[in-house]
Formats: structure tokens, C-alpha cells, sequence
């Protein structure tokens, strides 16, 4: 989960993007289809929830110790924005040496060139699998 603070003047983002997912507000949470879900599952051993504070998964986090202590080898990504969060998470994950899948219908941007050039980006550059609908 993408964790802001408000005012922090220092954080990189701050500096191209309003304030969002400001931490323990309403716009951070999770909702819909997906909140229904994580409720049901949260309480499972192999849930873990993170809170990230960069673009990538994997900066500033444990996530790699975490999916390697598990022998975890492929990953799937989803969330926003598929061209700045997403593709940061799948370059780390590649050059960590992770299988990446990315289904298409679990990922999207305010920008749909950036979008589609990120989808195309994870096959072509990365080996990554998107799955489409």
C-alpha cells in the first residue's frame, strides 16, 4: 500500500504529484471488490500487507527477504499506476530474478499511452506475462 505523509516535504513525490494515499486517511484504504476480499483473507499466514513508501514494492521493504524465505518465484502485480508504480515494482522483481505476470484487468494509469506502453514494456524488456482478458 502507497504511504504518504502530509507535508513531507522531502519525499521525491512531493514535488510531481498532489498529496495522495496520505497515511490512515479514506483515499489510502482499499475498497470495493478488493477490500471484500482482503477482509476474508487478511487473518490467512500468507497474507502480509506492506506499506511502501516509493515507487517500487521493493524499495525500503523486506518483500524480497519475505517472497525468498517462502521460495516464492513468480509474482503478480497489481495496482496503479501501471507506467510509475507498477513498472518500478517489475524492474526490481526482474533484476531480483522473479517470473513477473501482470493481468491486464488488475492494473491502469490516468495516462493510457503511458499505460500501454508500460503493458508492452513487461513482455518486450522484462519477459513478463500479460495476461489479457
Amino acid at each position: 500500500m502507497d504511504d504518504h505523509f502530509e507535508g513531507d516535504q522531502y519525499h521525491p513525490e512531493s514535488k510531481l504529484f498532489p498529496p495522495h494515499n496520505l497515511h490512515a486517511s479514506p483515499g489510502q484504504q482499499l475498497y470495493g471488490a478488493i477490500q471484500d476480499y482482503y477482509e476474508q483473507v487478511k487473518t490467512r499466514n500468507n497474507v502480509h500487507f506492506y506499506y511502501k513508501t516509493r515507487y517500487s514494492a521493493f524499495a525500503g521493504t523486506n518483500l524480497d527477504q519475505k517472497l525468498r524465505e517462502r521460495d516464492i518465484k513468480d509474482i503478480y502485480l497489481a495496482g496503479v499506476c501501471t507506467d510509475i508504480c507498477i513498472i518500478h515494482t517489475a524492474v526490481d522483481a526482474y533484476n531480483l530474478g522473479y517470473t513477473i505476470h501482470v493481468p491486464e484487468s488488475c492494473v491502469a494509469s490516468f495516462n493510457q499511452a503511458g499505460h500501454e506502453w508500460a503493458l508492452n514494456h513487461f513482455e518486450s524488456a522484462l519477459g513478463a506475462k500479460v495476461i489479457r482478458k
